[in-house]
């Protein structure tokens, strides 16, 4: 019996996990290429925006960001907070805070999905072994003396079932948690951005220092002469 003749006797839950499986290739296959894309260095370009902020100012330094056109996390939570620097201390934050959360749903998109794979590819394997054990009971039902072949059947399918069931799950698992390590490391520059961002902009958020003038004091007299005011 060859590896065709296995699939054909592993019966209607084979080409689920069959299917399953293509569909958690795809989508490792497709965050991967979404990641490496993202996963680019910040670093440059965040030193850069950095200093051109205390020589010219969050426009300026907005302005070098969106030259730079780098896709990356860390360079649209730098882009949200310099947009907004000039609507107060709070308002960089904010936008941070909001561009935070939208890139983070970019990068661990479709993991959740894998995590489900490894878990429902097991539980596919074990039906289609459940069936394949009833298979090789009914047999038994049928006939008082059944030929190997016969008993070869039913058992080939749990077999089968269970090993595919087992394979697809390990390679969802070990996809998923390599992916969501990638997006962690993407996504520690971009919490850097929101961390550093607003210590940048204090210096030009300061408020300015208020010169206190001297008030004439005027002394009180009784004994109708008035004295000059005395300045303190």
């Amino acid at each position: 019996m060859n590896v065709l003749d296995l699939i054909r006797a592993a019966g209607p839950i084979l080409w689920v996990i069959l299917a399953l499986s293509v569909y958690v290739v795809y989508t490792a296959a497709v965050r991967a290429q979404v990641l490496s894309r993202l996963g680019r260095d910040p670093s440059a370009l965040i030193e850069r925006a950095r200093a051109v902020t205390a020589e010219s100012g969050p426009a300026a330094a907005l302005a070098e960001v969106d030259r730079a056109a780098d896709p990356s996390p860390a360079a649209n939570v730098l882009r949200a907070g310099l947009s907004r620097a000039d609507r107060g201390a709070g308002a960089p934050q904010a936008a941070m805070n909001a561009a935070l959360l939208a890139e983070d749903a970019r990068l661990y998109a479709g993991l959740s999905a894998l995590g489900t794979a490894a878990q429902i590819a097991p539980l596919l394997g074990l039906l289609g072994t459940v069936i394949g054990m009833v298979r090789s009971f009914l047999v038994f039902s049928s006939t008082s003396s059944p030929t190997p072949t016969q008993l070869a059947t039913g058992i080939s399918e749990a077999l089968v079932n269970t090993a595919a069931g087992l394979i697809v799950a390990i390679i969802a698992y070990v996809a998923r948690n390599a992916l969501r390590a990638r997006a962690d490391r993407v996504a520690v520059q971009a919490e850097r951005v929101r961390e550093e961002l607003p210590s940048w902009l204090a210096p030009r958020m300061a408020p300015a220092t208020v010169i206190a003038r001297p008030v004439p004091e005027v002394a009180l007299s009784f004994d109708g002469a008035t004295p000059p005011p005395v300045t303190r």
